[in-house]
């Protein structure tokens, strides 16, 4: 198995290793293997390939700290084929929350993604997919 340095702030080691104590893994490393699993897979569900799909990505960042909000504009701009709509609000004392509503393809969406992941400083990022070419029962309705 290969090693690799990784640099991370002190506090998200602390928190990996907590992480890793309480559910009952065998160090950091275990648990970066999984977490690096669980990303790369992400956007390899073959069900979701070749189909229409919207995505709706949430980013938390603090903006008196920061520039993330400059960040998430030129993103939006950058991929305005695909940003449907784009909702920004003051989220508690000096945070802010940005909402991406997305449609396009597996390969567009999880690009769009991969930027937002890779933006230096935001909180948090969650995001959810789902294909817009069949939605149960509502698919019927002419």
């Amino acid at each position: 198995m290969s090693v690799v340095s990784v640099s991370m702030p002190e506090e998200l080691v602390d928190r990996i290793d907590q992480f890793a104590e309480d559910h009952g893994y065998t160090g950091r490393s275990e648990v970066l293997r999984e977490a690096s699993r669980n990303l790369l897979g992400e956007f390899e569900d073959k069900k979701l390939e070749g189909r229409d799909l919207m995505g709706v990505v949430t980013v938390v960042f603090d903006y008196e700290t920061t520039s993330v909000e400059e960040k998430m504009m030129h993103l939006r701009h950058e991929h305005e084929d695909i940003v449907a709509s784009n909702f920004h609000s003051h989220v508690g004392g000096h945070h802010c929350m940005e909402l991406f509503v997305l449609e396009g393809s597996l390969e567009e969406i999880s690009t769009f993604v991969g930027k937002i992941r890779a933006t230096k400083d935001t909180l948090t990022i969650d995001y959810s997919v789902l294909p817009v070419d069949d939605f149960g029962p509502l698919a019927d309705m002419d």
